[in-house]
């Protein structure tokens, strides 16, 4: 198998393929290793290779398959997972100098059902130092580019994780959103990503292992989940890392979602969906504006949705959300880490570590928090969806950290990824997929969003919009 054959198939025909016997896992694993050398170092998407523990267990379910052994539903496909997720035996950096030789001992949750399911772990995706920031940037390696642009960011923080797959490298990718890190570079590079409800996906010993500072924060907001190219990879992941795990304590039952059959099946009844066509206060960039509005309108009416373009309501989250990191991070320990080694770290986790509260702001920034939720859960009684642009930006330059204007006008550091980070402070499950190409070359995105434990329905709804798209390009870089 060419690298070019292997970049083109999706993780259902890899599996199906391997258990079929129309090629062999460790086929797979020589072509995808053949891309990443033919790319990678024009994308710089992975931090850590795993080449001699992927060789391996893919010669492991070859033999399985030989007995006649079950290799799993993801048998053989070849998976990135993000730097910030613990892998037993493969370095994990956390994007830090802090950890730059850290080994784990323990896979995290994701990572143990992903191999349990045949998956084979490639290595390990670049992102931002600890997650601080929506880039490809950190002080370890080099710089992620887009394979859009290369002079351009695939977003982050998960932008290893996004990179790779919209380049062919891999077919499916792990990443994390504590405030849009999956669902930003997913728009940015015209992919899949989704962050379902809170507690869908049980996180340990990741955000939850209070012995690594920096390591284990964003506790109450932040969420793993699937980067691909299709809806139905997405569901494909999800079914398997799926499911409740008694050492994350967020984690809740999940049986009631059928995640295969939500992104196969058609939808069955009419829907009410608000339209946030942008943020009050902050700009958009026109050229994503037109995109997205072109989507809505084509979808809601191929669909028959009763379409309410409206707003979000009116509670001013940035703050809150600002102050809720720096909460659950253990500031503490960061600074002794920092102070005992010396070590450079990035400029915004530099900035993070003078953070100091009062008392004041972190109960205001609960009650906002509060107040948020409660909005939203009656919002949410009212409509079945909402659908948003999921940024007001497009790709930005690929050493910067975020842009500084739209169309002409100053905008703050967060100010161009408004529709993210609020659904990370109330836990509603948020995919992002393609919806079109602005100036015929750069992914735009939209998001759907469901009420809590609506995974099943947003599922469903993405893979309608994704029956309706036009045939999806490639990038210029890819395997």
């Amino acid at each position: 198998m060419t690298p070019a054959e292997y970049a083109t198939l999706s993780a259902v025909d890899i599996a199906a393929g391997i258990r079929a016997r129309r090629f062999t896992a460790s086929a797979i694993i020589d072509a995808a290793f053949a891309a990443i050398a033919s790319v990678e170092p024009q994308l710089h998407s992975f931090a850590t290779l795993a080449e001699d523990q992927a060789r391996a267990a893919a010669a492991r379910i070859d033999a399985a398959i030989a007995v006649g052994e079950d290799p799993g539903p993801l048998a053989g496909v070849p998976v990135a997972i993000k730097d910030l997720v613990m892998t037993a035996g493969i370095r994990t950096t956390f994007g830090s100098r802090l950890y730059a030789d850290y080994v784990p001992t323990d896979d995290d949750i994701v990572v143990e059902r992903l191999k349990a399911a045949g998956a084979i772990v490639v290595g390990k995706s670049n992102a931002a130092e600890f997650g601080f920031g929506a880039h490809g940037r950190n002080l370890v390696f080099e710089t992620t580019r887009n394979p859009w642009d290369t002079s351009l960011t695939p977003g982050g923080s998960s932008a290893g994780s996004g990179a790779a797959v919209a380049a062919g490298l891999v077919p499916i990718a792990i990443g994390s959103d504590g405030g849009g890190s999956i669902r930003i570079p997913a728009s940015f590079c015209g992919l899949i990503g989704m962050k379902a409800s809170m507690g869908r996906v049980p996180l340990w010993p990741g955000c939850r292992d209070e012995t690594l500072p920096g390591a284990s924060g964003w506790e109450s907001i932040e969420h793993l989940g699937p980067i691909t190219r299709s809806v139905a990879d997405a569901a494909l992941m999800l079914s398997v890392i799926a499911g409740p795990d008694g050492r994350d304590r967020w984690s809740i039952p999940c049986a009631d979602v059928d995640w295969i059959g939500a992104a196969a099946r058609p939808l069955r009844r009419r829907l009410k969906v608000a339209y946030w066509p942008n943020w009050p206060g902050l700009p958009i960039d026109h050229r994503v504006a037109a995109v997205v509005d072109t989507a809505v309108e084509t979808y809601a009416a191929a669909l028959g949705f009763d379409l309410v373009v409206t707003e979000p309501p009116n509670i001013a989250i940035r703050t809150a959300m600002d102050v809720i990191v720096a909460l659950e991070n253990d500031l503490t320990g960061l600074r002794r880490l920092v102070a005992e080694t010396g070590v450079e770290v990035t400029p915004a986790l530099q900035q993070f570590l003078t953070t100091r509260l009062p008392l004041e702001a972190a109960t205001d920034a609960v009650t906002v928090r509060k107040a948020w939720a409660n909005a939203m859960a009656r919002l949410m009684a009212d409509v079945d969806l909402i659908l948003t642009p999921t940024l007001a930006a497009l790709p930005f330059a690929a050493d910067a950290t975020h842009p500084t204007e739209i169309d002409g006008l100053a905008i703050g550091p967060e100010d161009w990824c408004p529709f993210t980070y609020p659904f990370n402070l109330t836990g509603q499950p948020a995919i992002s997929i393609p919806c079109g190409f602005a100036e015929d070359r750069l992914p735009v995105g939209i998001q759907i969003v469901g009420p809590h434990l609506g995974d099943g329905l947003v599922l469903s709804v993405a893979a309608a919009f994704e029956r309706l798209a036009l045939p999806g390009k490639r990038p210029p870089i890819h395997a």
